[in-house]
């Protein structure tokens, strides 16, 4: 290769390359054959049934690793194959190693082989090494494998069957349950039972059943705990020796000879306690099962240790008011700080303390007397107290009587009847048992007193205070009361028997605190005596459970507690001063432990008054009340909700709803405590129809305008004179200089060029409704023959005659033909032709003669009528309402009297009769003087408006007269 890579090179270099060559493939060859590995030989086997351990050892070969095959013979199943590291033996030169089976050993046979490997090299396989098991066939019984093993609680186990020869296996059941099978061999099943519970303390039960019932195999398997002891405490009670006690733990479920076993350093201890002949200072608990081991220890000193034993022969002596108890020790404790503890069993039991330097007795005081007891006695450390030790046995003894203490009695009055009453005595005051009780009623002035006996289980006595207050006279009148018991009679109690007396004129009211009922009253200083403060059930009649408490002289306040106060019950409270010699009853109180709402409702009615309806109920009982009412609320119900229409206060027993419609109505009225409401009582009406009332309301409402309307006008006559002149003053008269009358006659006025009226028709003339007259200037009624019927268009104003009308402060009044002179010339002063201009309208609006008449003819009216303009229809006509003369004869409005055209706005009136009746005299009245110049159609009023404007010329008209009356 060199040579052919460099051909610079001969051949005689290239020699040495070739031998070098051959020299390494000879040199390979042998160091091939050199690594060819050994063989493992003298293979054995070496079982360890209970732990289902296989130790496997082997010679020969210095691999460092191995292959190892496990194999169920009769199948040829391979269990395991792995490379394993084996332990070399130095000495030897042996390898060994150990495989645990999931199957126990016994099941089937098991064949192993090995080889050696050293990298890629590797030995042939040893000779099988047969590791025979249970089922072949020279053993032809069935069995069942693992026998009474132990196993923890939560781990899985494997259990086979091997069936008899020539059967074959139909089920297996561990406890109650079917398992699954795996067949191991022909004869040899196997089933694994997974995370197993604690087992019954004679072990759980695995069991096969062949199709043949003839034949049943099985094993029994115990699953259980290791042990876990705590609490390891050592402890001396001869101050010498020491007794060790643990807990044992939880129960480890195991029993027989697989419980847990305890040693302490190294001393078997057969039961939960153990002890040392001498105090070591420090000790090892170690605890053993099958299933693993637990270690504990302990260390403490002599003298925090001491736990005495139990007092034996315990005696009593018994005296009057004492009891001594004496006991002897087993150890001596002479030198050692004690403390006892006494246990007293009679009615109830207490403990009693007591300490000293080796105690053996104590004195029990403040024993009932005449009663039986039971004592025991334990003792401790006192200096460095480590625990109780244990009781000694119990002894029994009995205390002696003696005479009882005075009961506390006290006279409950109810009106004229009263009892007697006095507290039961306790157990320490009655001093024995109590057979029963005296009652003596005694009078100063009396030789022989009244006595009456009750037994033990009375206290009180009722009496009739009116009948004894007969009896004695003025005499006052006393009872004793005193016990009789075992050991003797108790000095008696007196009290004093009286009447009622004046009471306080009110109660006052007490709120209950966690304290109880506060009370408080002045002290008289002058006073010496003491108090008594009494309580019962307010509504209690007789024989009512009566309380009370005796307080010092000179006290102003108390808290009343008892355990016999109920809630919503009412008590009251009398405070009596000088309770032992002649009982004064100086102040009430009332209270309630805790309100309630009421217990019962008001009896609710209703009745109706016109629109309103009035709700009426009764006070509820005192009895039922529960608290103290503070009021009424008053609802009104309006479908499924209440609606509240009043809050009223406590007393108040009707409240009256107005102004209801005439329909059902449903009320409910409640009560209320600081508790709450009652359920409350309800009522329903069905209202009535209550038209008089409004009816009446409506009068009312009239009379009440009335009034005030005649107020008014009452007000306005007494200050017409101001009215007067505020809305309506006098206007005055206009004063000129010079002469301004002249004879009466007509005022001619020239209109404007452009205002010339054309004549377009020459309609009838009305004389009854016109009242202005044309009167044709005296060129035009020379010109007037040659106009005849034909409208005329001419630029000449038309005149008109103009008549004032004489105004007077003085009311209208008729004119008779008598005072025409005077008239005639008032009204000749006034007489004015007026020239209406710049009207265009049709020429029928004006009047001119026609050629068959003659200008004096065509103004005469006829006899009667006052003065037309003509025929209204589509002419000319001032806009002026015509007024009624003061003639005896009215003024008739012909029928064909047309509606239209123009008429002066004002109200024009004839001055007189005479004035009627002339023909063509120009001295008429037209009225006042009204402008009547407009370049506009004015239109015509309506009929339909004449009733109206002559009622508002009369109403004014009376205004006018009424303001005018009120002239001084």
């Amino acid at each position: 290769m060199a040579c052919l890579l460099k051909s610079t090179i001969s051949k005689s270099d290239c020699r040495p390359f070739w031998v070098v060559v051959l020299l390494l493939g000879i040199s390979a060859e042998n160091t091939q054959a050199k690594t060819v590995l050994a063989v493992p030989q003298h293979v054995s086997l070496s079982a360890n049934y209970p732990t289902q351990q296989l130790s496997i050892s082997w010679f020969g070969g210095k691999a460092p690793i191995f292959e190892i095959i496990i194999l169920r013979t009769e199948f040829n199943e391979t269990v395991f194959y792995d490379t394993v590291s084996a332990v070399v033996n130095q000495d030897g030169g042996q390898h060994q190693w150990t495989w645990t089976s999931v199957e126990p050993l016994e099941c089937t046979s098991l064949s192993v082989k090995i080889c050696s490997r050293e990298g890629n090299a590797r030995s042939e396989w040893s000779e099988p090494q047969i590791l025979e098991g249970r089922d072949i066939p020279s053993n032809s019984d069935a069995q069942m494998y693992p026998h009474s093993k132990v196993v923890s609680v939560g781990s899985n186990t494997t259990f086979c069957c091997i069936v008899a020869a020539g059967m074959e296996l139909k089920k297996i059941y561990y406890g109650g349950t079917l398992m699954n099978v795996t067949r191991l061999s022909r004869r040899s099943y196997a089933t694994t039972a997974v995370n197993q519970k604690a087992s019954q303390p004679s072990g759980t039960n695995v069991f096969c059943l062949p199709h043949s019932r003839n034949v049943i195999s099985g094993a029994v398997i115990f699953v259980g705990y290791p042990p876990r002891p705590s609490k390891l405490s050592c402890e001396t009670q001869d101050l010498i020796s020491a007794v060790c006690h643990w807990d044992e733990g939880p129960d480890t479920k195991l029993y027989g000879n697989r419980t847990t076993r305890y040693s302490i350093n190294n001393r078997y201890c057969p039961q939960k306690s153990c002890g040392t002949p001498q105090w070591d200072g420090s000790w090892t608990l170690v605890a053993v099962n099958p299933l693993g081991q637990y270690t504990l220890t302990d260390s403490a000193e002599l003298d925090h240790r001491v736990c005495p034993v139990e007092p034996v022969n315990l005696t009593a002596v018994v005296q009057i008011f004492n009891v001594t108890v004496h006991w002897k020790w087993k150890y001596d404790y002479s030198n050692h700080e004690l403390v006892c503890q006494v246990e007293l069993v009679s009615s109830n039991t207490t403990l009693r303390n007591f300490s000293g330097k080796g105690l053996h007795s104590v004195v029990l005081l403040d024993l009932h007397f005449d009663e039986e007891y039971r004592v025991k006695v334990r003792c401790g450390s006192q200096k460095h107290f480590w625990k109780w030790g244990s009781w000694s046995k119990a002894v029994t003894f009995k205390t002696k009587p003696y005479v009882p203490d005075s009961p506390d009695v006290w006279l409950w009055v109810n009106r004229d009847s009263g009892q007697i009453i006095w507290k039961p005595l306790t157990r320490w005051q009655s001093r024995g048992q109590i057979k029963g009780y005296q009652v003596t009623f005694w009078s100063p002035g009396e030789n022989e007193p009244s006595v009456k006996f009750l037994s033990a289980g009375n206290n009180f006595l009722s009496v009739n205070l009116t009948r004894w207050a007969s009896f004695s006279g003025d005499n006052k009148l006393n009872a004793t009361v005193t016990v009789k018991a075992v050991g003797g009679v108790s000095q008696p109690s007196n009290v004093p028997l009286r009447l009622t007396g004046e009471e306080p004129s009110a109660l006052e009211k007490t709120v209950y605190t966690s304290s109880g009922f506060p009370l408080s009253w002045q002290h008289n200083s002058n006073s010496t005596c003491s108090y008594l403060v009494e309580w019962c059930d307010a509504f209690c009649m007789h024989d009512c459970p009566v309380d009370w408490i005796r307080l010092d002289a000179g006290k102003t306040n108390v808290s009343i507690q008892s355990a016999n106060f109920q809630p919503g019950v009412r008590y009251n409270f009398s405070l009596y001063s000088c309770p032992s010699d002649f009982p004064v009853l100086m102040r009430r109180w009332i209270g309630y432990m805790q309100e309630l709402v009421p217990s019962s409702s008001v009896n609710l009615e209703t009745t109706q008054q016109d629109c309103d309806v009035v709700l009426t109920w009764d006070e509820i009982p005192l009895a039922n009340r529960r608290g103290f009412l503070q009021g009424y609320n008053v609802y009104i119900s309006n479908g499924s909700q209440l609606i509240l229409l009043a809050n009223l206060n406590i007393g108040t027993g009707t409240y009256t709803v107005k102004g209801l419609s005439g329909s059902t109505h449903k009320f409910t009225v409640k009560a209320y405590t600081s508790a709450g409401e009652d359920t409350g009582g309800t009522a329903a009406i069905s209202m009535k129809e209550c038209g008089d009332g409004l009816i009446l309301e409506i009068l009312a409402s009239l009379g009440m305008v009335t009034l005030l309307l005649v107020t008014a006008a009452y007000f306005c006559y007494k200050k017409r004179g101001w009215v007067k002149k505020a809305f309506y003053p006098d206007i005055p008269e206009p004063k000129l200089p010079g002469d301004w009358s002249r004879t009466r006659g007509p005022l001619d006025l020239k209109p404007a060029p452009h205002s010339m009226v054309n004549i377009i028709e020459k309609p009838e003339r009305d004389l009854i409704k016109d009242a202005l007259i044309a009167i044709a200037e005296e060129e035009e009624i020379d010109a007037g023959d040659g106009i005849g019927d034909e409208p005329v268009d001419t630029d000449e104003p038309q005149s008109l005659r103009y008549y004032n009308q004489v105004v007077d402060e003085r009311p209208i009044r008729p004119r008779f033909p008598d005072s025409s002179v005077s008239s005639s010339s008032s009204v000749d002063s006034a007489n004015t032709d007026v020239t209406y201009t710049g009207i265009q309208t049709s020429c029928s609006s004006l009047v001119f003669p026609s050629d068959s008449q003659s200008p004096s003819e065509v103004f005469q009216p006829h006899h009667g009528l006052p003065v037309s303009s003509g025929d209204r229809g589509g002419g000319y006509q001032p806009q002026m309402h015509p007024v009624a003369s003061a003639s005896s004869e009215p003024l008739e409005e012909p029928q064909a009297l047309s509606s239209g055209g123009y008429k002066p706005q004002s109200s024009w009136l004839l001055d007189s009769p005479r004035e009627a009746d002339e023909k063509m005299s120009p001295t008429h009245s037209l009225g006042s003087p009204t402008s009547v110049s407009s370049s506009q159609f004015l239109l015509p009023d309506g009929e339909e408006h004449k009733e109206e404007r002559q009622a508002s010329s009369s109403a004014a008209a009376w205004f006018t007269n009424l303001l005018s009356s009120a002239k001084p």
